[in-house]
C-alpha cells in the first residue's frame, strides 16, 4: 500500500542524520536480532576490513566547475533509478520491520523512493507478495534448497511476477560460525529449513548449474552474488552472467577475508566491460557509494543501513534514509566538481590512512551506543 504522506513528513523531521536510524533500531530490536544485524563471522575481521577498505580511500576534488545542476540518477536494465544503490538481500526482514510485514515493507520503501530491492528467498512474505507491493525495480535472490527443478520453479515464479533479474548467492556453500548468535544460543527461524539435505544443495551448487540455467534461459538476467576474486569473475563472464556481484556477505561468511572495496578493482579489471559489476559490504555513507562508483561499480548494495531504517520507522524510514543518502551523495559530487555519475573514475580517489578504527559503525563517529556485552 502507498506510504501515508503524514508518515513521510514525520520522518523528515525525526531523522536528520543517518546515525539516528542506528540508535532507533538498537532501541527497538531485541538483543538477538540486533546482534544478528550488526554481527559477522568468528573474529569479524572481514566485516571490519569492509569498513577499513572504504575508510582507506580519500576523495580527490576538482574545482571551478559548474556544478549548479547535479544528476545523481542511474539506470538498471534499461529502467531509470533515482540513485545507483539497491536494497541488498537480507534474511529475516519480517523480524526487523515495523509491523512485521518484512520484505513487503522494504519493497514499499524502495519503490516509493525509486531504487531497486533484491529480495532474499529467506525473507517473508514471499516472492509473490513482495512483487505485488513493489511496483518499482526488483530482483529475486535464491538460496538453493533443492534440485534443478527447485531452481527452475523459482526462476519461473520470479519471471511470472515481474522481477527484473535473478540472483544466485554463491558464497554460502558452508554456513559460517557467527559467534554472536552462538553465544546467545540464538537459532534464526529462517534457517530452520536450511539443514541436512537442504544445506547440502547449496554446497553442491557449481558452474554446471550456472551453465544449465543460462542454456535453458538465455534471456534471463543472471547475477552471481558473492564473487571475491578476478579468477571467478572471468569464469562468470565466460558463462554469460550479466552481473558479477562483489560481496563477502557483509563479513558474515569467510572470516579473515578482504574488504569488498579492496576486491572491486580486481573484479572490474577481470570483467573488462563484458558484464556489470555490483558491490556491497559496509557501505554506509554517500561518500562510500561515490568511492565504489569511482572504482567501477555500477550499483552499490545497502544492507545493514536500510535494515536500521526499516526497524526504526518501516517503509517511511527507508525512504527517509535514502533521502539523506541522496543528499550526502549530491553534496560529495558537487564538491568533487562532478555533475553526473558517469563522470566518476579512479582519478577521483587516492589511498589514505583511515581516521577511525574499523568497526561496523565506524562510518558514524558521533554515534554512541551502550554495549551490553554477553
Amino acid at each position: 500500500m502507498p506510504i501515508e504522506p503524514e508518515a513521510l513528513a514525520e520522518t523528515q523531521t525525526k531523522y536528520l542524520a543517518l546515525h539516528e536510524f542506528v540508535k532507533a533500531a538498537k532501541n527497538r530490536l531485541d538483543a538477538n536480532m540486533w546482534d544478528y544485524l550488526v554481527g559477522a563471522t568468528e573474529t569479524e575481521t572481514t566485516m571490519r576490513r569492509n569498513r577499513m577498505g572504504i575508510d582507506a580511500l580519500a576523495l580527490r576534488p576538482r574545482v571551478l566547475r559548474d556544478v549548479s545542476k547535479i544528476d545523481s540518477t542511474s539506470s538498471l536494465f534499461g529502467k531509470s533509478i533515482r540513485l545507483p544503490v539497491m536494497l541488498a538481500p537480507v534474511g529475516g526482514l519480517e523480524f526487523m520491520a515495523v509491523g512485521h510485514n518484512g520484505a513487503v515493507t522494504a519493497g514499499e520503501g524502495a519503490s516509493a523512493f525509486g531504487v531497486p530491492i533484491m529480495l532474499s528467498s529467506v525473507s517473508k512474505p514471499g516472492l509473490e507478495q513482495v512483487a505485488a507491493a513493489t511496483p518499482g525495480s526488483k530482483i529475486y535472490q535464491l538460496y538453493v534448497r533443492g534440485d534443478a527443478s527447485f531452481i527452475e520453479d523459482s526462476i519461473q515464479r520470479a519471471k511470472g511476477n515481474g522481477y527484473d533479474a535473478f540472483c544466485l548467492t554463491v558464497d554460502t556453500a558452508i554456513y559460517s560460525r557467527r559467534e554472536r548468535d552462538i553465544v546467545r544460543r540464538f537459532a534464526k527461524p529462517w534457517r530452520a529449513s536450511a539443514t541436512g539435505e537442504a544445506q547440502m544443495r547449496q554446497a553442491m551448487l557449481n558452474w554446471d548449474d550456472v551453465k544449465r540455467i543460462k542454456d535453458q534461459h538465455p534471456d534471463l538476467k543472471l547475477i552471481l552474488k558473492g564473487v571475491g576474486t578476478g579468477e571467478d569473475a572471468q569464469i562468470a563472464v565466460q558463462h554469460g552472467v550479466e552481473v558479477v556481484y562483489v560481496s563477502n556477505h557483509g563479513g558474515r561468511q569467510l572470516d579473515a577475508g578482504r574488504g569488498s572495496i579492496e576486491v572491486l578493482p580486481e573484479i572490474v579489471q577481470a570483467v573488462g566491460g563484458r558484464a556489470k559489476v555490483w558491490v556491497d559490504g559496509g557501505f554506509s555513507r554517500g561518500t562510500d557509494v561515490v568511492k565504489a562508483l569511482c572504482l567501477g561499480a555500477e550499483l552499490v548494495g545497502l544492507g545493514r543501513l536500510y535494515c536500521y531504517a526499516l526497524a526504526a520507522d518501516g517503509a517511511a524510514g527507508v525512504v527517509r534514509m535514502l533521502e539523506i543518502l541522496e543528499n550526502e551523495m549530491r553534496s560529495a559530487l558537487g564538491l568533487m566538481g562532478v555533475t553526473a555519475i558517469d563522470q566518476l573514475g579512479p582519478g577521483f580517489v587516492h589511498a589514505a590512512m583511515p581516521t577511525n578504527m574499523p568497526h561496523v559503525h565506524s562510518a558514524f563517529p558521533l554515534l554512541r551506543l551502550d554495549d551490553s556485552g554477553y
